[in-house]
């Protein structure tokens, strides 16, 4: 691994990126509110990245991104780079079937074994997956193979977390404990004396192992609550476990009707939490932990580009969250042939777009924050 000195996200893709509230950076381009009549989305839901829903949405404000920049140039084709082969894939091929579009995707992550290379055949394309990063040459040798043109006719999708910043096997591990320094720090100011450092780790990591996504939907904001509500007496693991288990608590939703129940035996800082999650939740918003979320984005932040030249990479890769080269050198040449470049992300934005108030304080987008770059 090499250190190729720093750059942001944003040197390839400018402000044309979404995160999970599908609402563009660039505020040019079409949001979700302005998309969802037209479409026909339920109101007050925002799609999820697997979903024929958001798919529509992602090929209607790619049509808006091609036009602003190359007018009456149509996309016809897409390349997906991604990190994670059910969730990047499905999404993939629902985007290029909602435009009409053939597609090519890869999707990499790092492990120690022998390069290994697989490309599976579908309806609009092909998958090509690889166990590491510099696979990505062969992914462009492959398209020069299958004359798959990269011009102004093409749009490029492009994934952040865990592809281009914190590439999966490589630096993945820092993103994910950057998100654990915001739990600790969130729980920590609402318990005070109460917090016990050893119990959150213990009921993270348990709640956090896949058995329990059907309750908690895999998200974190539901995790980090039920750390709280453990911390703060109201559960013991176990008897959660227990509860879950037995169906007593069959989904989160009952979970939060049953604190609602007991709230007077919680703190008065513990019960306005609840509360606001409790309500944020009923109404349709998928991140509904807010504190915890702008916990994460400070925390984030302060895991990018805060490192000198001088630190070995080995070290890097664990303290802080880089650009991965093959991705950006790749974006870069892409750009220059005329590829229209755009972000996907589904990290909330309350941990990638800072407040005002952290604007004030000199805080950036996450893409558009300086880091190190490092790669094969």
């Amino acid at each position: 691994m090499k250190l190729y000195g720093r750059a942001a996200v944003s040197e390839f893709l400018a402000d044309n990126v979404i995160y999970r509230n599908l609402e563009p950076i660039d505020n040019r381009l079409p949001s979700l509110k302005d998309l969802h009549s037209s479409l026909g989305l339920p109101a007050g839901v925002t799609p999820r990245k697997s979903t024929k829903d958001y798919a529509q949405v992602v090929a209607k404000i790619l049509a808006a991104a091609r036009e602003l920049d190359a007018p009456d140039i149509p996309i016809e084709r897409i390349i997906f780079v991604g990190d994670t082969r059910l969730n990047d894939s499905t999404a993939f091929a629902n985007i290029c079937r909602a435009g009409n579009w053939s597609g090519r995707a890869f999707i990499g992550a790092e492990n120690d074994g022998e390069k290994s290379i697989e490309i599976e055949g579908i309806d609009i394309g092909a998958i090509m997956v690889a166990n590491q990063w510099q696979a990505l040459a062969d992914f462009q040798a492959y398209l020069a193979d299958q004359n798959f043109e990269i011009n102004e006719y093409t749009a490029i999708l492009l994934d952040l977390d865990k592809t281009t910043l914190g590439a999966r096997g490589r630096n993945d591990q820092v993103i994910n404990q950057a998100r654990v320094d915001a739990a600790i720090l969130t729980i920590k100011e609402a318990l005070g004396e109460k917090f016990d450092a050893e119990q959150f780790q213990s009921v993270y990591d348990y709640f956090n192992q896949t058995r329990f996504h059907p309750f908690t939907t895999d998200n974190q904001d539901y995790l980090v609550y039920i750390c709280l509500m453990i911390g703060a007496g109201l559960y013991s693991q176990h008897g959660l476990k227990c509860s879950i288990d037995n169906e007593v608590l069959e989904n989160f939703g009952e979970m939060l009707v049953h604190v609602d129940r007991r709230s007077v035996e919680l703190a008065p800082e513990i019960r306005a939490i609840h509360k606001d999650v409790h309500q944020r939740i009923q109404s349709g918003d998928p991140t509904p932990f807010k504190a915890f979320r702008r916990a994460e984005f400070r925390a984030t932040a302060a895991r990018m580009g805060q490192l000198g030249s001088e630190v070995a990479i080995g070290e890097r890769l664990t303290q802080e969250i880089v650009i991965t080269h093959e991705v950006r050198e790749l974006m870069l040449a892409w750009k220059s042939q005329g590829a229209l470049l755009f972000g996907l992300s589904d990290k909330p934005d309350e941990a990638s777009i800072p407040t005002p108030e952290m604007i004030a304080e000199g805080f950036r987008p996450i893409h558009q924050i300086e880091t190190s770059v490092v790669g094969a």
